[in-house]
């Protein structure tokens, strides 16, 4: 049996249908922009004479005007989209088992937990990669259709990479959440329970400039489309963060559900 290929088709739909809402969300973001664009300079100084506003939908430090300053105001909406394709895809590909009562078939196989996990972790990777490629082509070819300046594609492919780590980190998260749950049902809320904490702390910080330190515990801290855009580089620091947070959730993850009784 290979739980890769059965997991990529049961999970077939899905990607289809949010990709498809990827697109849309770019289409329609990026269509808003001619509007932006038509305004001149008069909507940069609107949103800089509302400095809460601004912070709330990441419009600081950004040139509205341009095409890749709108679209990184439009990223942190990527961003949200992507984290809770990761959760949910996380959670659910772990625990389906025991919420359908199928565990005790699959586990009557020959092979171990650990395989399973692995197997079905590799397959939310293709899916994680899948739509990240969705939303990159989507971009380069929406961004370049309104950009008058010099390539984009460059700075696009860096933010696709930053997307990544997030996707990664919140998938991780799912999984950790229905690995260690003794109740399959709580992995799902439990992870988009930690996303919108994260989400809600990032804007938090934004609007009241507070307690700095706070932003290592919020993945939507770490790669904002504007800083990436302005100094053209991802922050190491931020980088060796995520592969903590990942490394440190999938082990967790791996330990307890060799360890405690599934639900059959």
């Amino acid at each position: 049996m290979n739980i890769v290929l059965r997991e990529l088709k049961a999970h077939r739909k899905s990607l289809i249908a949010w990709s498809v809402g990827m697109v849309f969300l770019i289409l329609a973001g990026m269509t808003k922009y001619s509007g932006f664009a038509n305004s001149g300079q008069s909507a940069n100084d609107l949103f800089k004479g509302l400095p809460g506003l601004a912070a709330a939908f990441g419009i600081e430090s950004v040139d509205l005007t341009q095409a890749i300053g709108f679209y990184s105001v439009l990223f942190l909406y990527i961003l949200v989209m992507t984290a809770i394709h990761g959760s949910l895809l996380g959670a659910e590909i772990i625990s389906k088992e025991e919420q359908e009562k199928t565990a005790e078939f699959l586990f009557s196989k020959p092979v171990t937990r650990t395989q399973v996990v692995t197997s079905k972790l590799f397959a939310a990777l293709v899916n994680l990669l899948a739509l990240n490629l969705v939303t990159l082509v989507a971009s380069v070819i929406m961004v370049g259709a309104y950009n008058t300046g010099e390539s984009v594609t460059p700075v696009i492919l860096l933010l696709m990479v930053g997307l990544f780590f997030v996707q990664l980190i919140f998938l991780s998260i799912g999984i950790a959440a229905a690995g260690i749950s003794k109740k399959p049902k709580l992995a799902a809320p439990v992870a988009t329970g930690l996303l919108l904490a994260a989400f809600f702390l990032s804007l938090w910080l934004d609007i009241t400039k507070k307690y700095p330190g706070l932003k290592y515990l919020t993945p939507f801290k770490y790669f904002e489309g504007r800083v990436i855009i302005n100094h053209n580089s991802l922050d190491p620091l931020y980088v060796a963060i995520s592969l903590g947070i990942v490394a440190v959730m999938l082990l967790a993850a791996y330990l307890r559900y060799n360890s405690r009784d599934l639900s059959v």
